[in-house]
């Protein structure tokens, strides 16, 4: 039938053609007939008058699967409509789709290669494959659409999106990462970014296997860990810090106790004595909020062997010295930075718009007290993700950090095909936290840190 032809073809194009000398890849989009669209709202709203949704909790997912698809059969048998089987599966998944899941997202959220999914409005949706971005042909009904689906999702972890509070942070089920704007801040719809993490996740070996570090760094991390070093992972958005941190706790034993503390909870520790806590933002009157800092606070009243901090971005820093400082080694937390001593930069700054006022020096003794290392991630411009720098500090002179850089990344060039060319090396500095990892059982070799070791 021709009203209908690529009904609900939900499925994302996986044909591109690539825009010469840009990041982003443009798919030849399927035009989605409207009337076709126009059925499946008829019928999701036909379904919200007539489908008891009450008895939803009550049933597995099967089951709830099964029933929407005799609904959506019988629907199609009502309005006489003659469809291919195609079209059928094609309208009674979207419609499960729309009930279960996130709607028009749920195919890109099934596949194992999208990275980032960037909603921007109703009628624009890019992913992310392999560092690059790629337009899609997802599309939303309307705004009204789209907001149901945030709602969706923010609801089910406790947290709400209005025009009184248009900003969100939160979650999915599987650990994703989701922000959500909209109007009056979003000016052309709604906007929403998934930040999604793989399925298994990542592990040292992996990141060794894709060129992130090789696995001279990686030893010496794995030794710095079980030392229990308290170290820092700065980086930009979309830079791996989250992953990195993931991969640093799997050095952890197994009998120690372990607290993060995160804004949206998306770390995912596999020890086997770990206490999960996640801030809570203020309510509709303004009250209950818990932020970083107290959830710090409390979690030294806890027991922890370490304290895992998601992200350090304020006044929190100082709990943060507080833990590292007073017998939970071997605590960590990211940052965002571009390079490690801008980390340093930042954390200084964090004091000072806390609104706490502390002398210079005795803030950076506190920095220097606390911290061992400082590991910096970064997304090159091919998309790929590495750890460019691995850094010590190792004190102060007067009123300065000094530091000294154990392994970096040198750039050389660019390949024709764009990638990023160049080497991991150690600076030939041998570290001076080398008796601590002795101490702790770390022995590594000294060539370990030859400059014409390391690839």
């Amino acid at each position: 039938m021709s009203l209908l032809r690529d009904l609900l073809n939900s499925s994302v194009s996986s044909n591109t053609s690539a825009n010469s000398g840009r990041d982003v890849v443009v798919p030849q989009v399927h035009r989605v007939d409207a009337d076709a669209v126009k059925l499946k709202t008829q019928i999701h709203q036909d379904l919200l008058k007539k489908f008891d949704l009450s008895m939803m909790e009550e049933i597995s997912d099967d089951q709830l699967r099964q029933r929407l698809a005799s609904f959506v059969e019988d629907s199609i048998k009502e309005r006489r409509l003659e469809l291919t089987d195609t079209q059928r599966r094609n309208l009674v998944t979207s419609i499960q789709n729309e009930v279960m899941g996130l709607g028009p997202l749920e195919p890109l959220l099934a596949d194992p290669t999208v990275s980032d999914i960037l909603v921007n409005g109703p009628n624009t949706v890019f992913v992310e494959r392999k560092g690059k971005l790629e337009l899609t042909n997802v599309k939303f009904t309307d705004d009204e659409h789209l907001l149901r689906i945030i709602d969706k999702i923010v609801s089910r972890v406790g947290r709400r999106v209005d025009e009184s509070s248009p900003m969100v942070d939160a979650r999915l089920p599987d650990g994703s990462r989701v922000n959500a704007i909209i109007s009056p801040l979003a000016l052309d719809g709604a906007a929403m970014s998934i930040r999604r993490f793989p399925s298994v996740p990542l592990s040292v070996h992996d990141l060794v296997d894709y060129g992130s570090m090789t696995a001279e760094m990686a030893m010496l991390i794995a030794a710095m860990v079980k030392s229990k070093l308290n170290i820092l992972i700065s980086g930009g958005t979309g830079s791996g810090k989250t992953t990195l941190l993931n991969v640093l706790s799997s050095f952890i034993p197994d009998d120690e106790r372990l607290v993060t503390i995160e804004d949206a909870a998306e770390l995912r520790l596999q020890q086997p004595h770990v206490v999960r806590l996640e801030t809570r933002p203020p309510n509709v009157e303004g009250n209950g909020e818990v932020n970083q800092r107290a959830l710090i606070r409390n979690s030294l009243r806890m027991r922890p062997d370490r304290v895992i901090i998601g992200e350090v971005r304020g006044a929190e820093v100082l709990d943060m010295f507080q833990a590292m400082n007073t017998g939970h080694e071997g605590s960590m937390a990211t940052i965002h930075a571009n390079n490690a001593h801008d980390a340093l930069t930042r954390l200084e700054n964090m004091v000072g718009i806390s609104g706490i006022s502390m002398p210079v020096r005795p803030l950076r003794q506190n920095i220097v007290s606390a911290l061992t290392a400082i590991i910096q991630a970064s997304r090159l411009s091919d998309g790929k993700r590495k750890i460019m720098s691995i850094l010590e500090i190792t004190g102060m002179e007067g009123d300065t950090i000094t530091t000294q850089e154990i392994f970096r990344f040198q750039q050389t060039g660019i390949a024709a095909d764009g990638s990023v060319v160049g080497r991991h090396r150690s600076t030939g500095v041998r570290p001076r936290f080398m008796d601590r990892l002795l101490a702790h059982g770390s022995v590594l070799p000294e060539r370990l840190f030859d400059p014409d070791g390391s690839r």
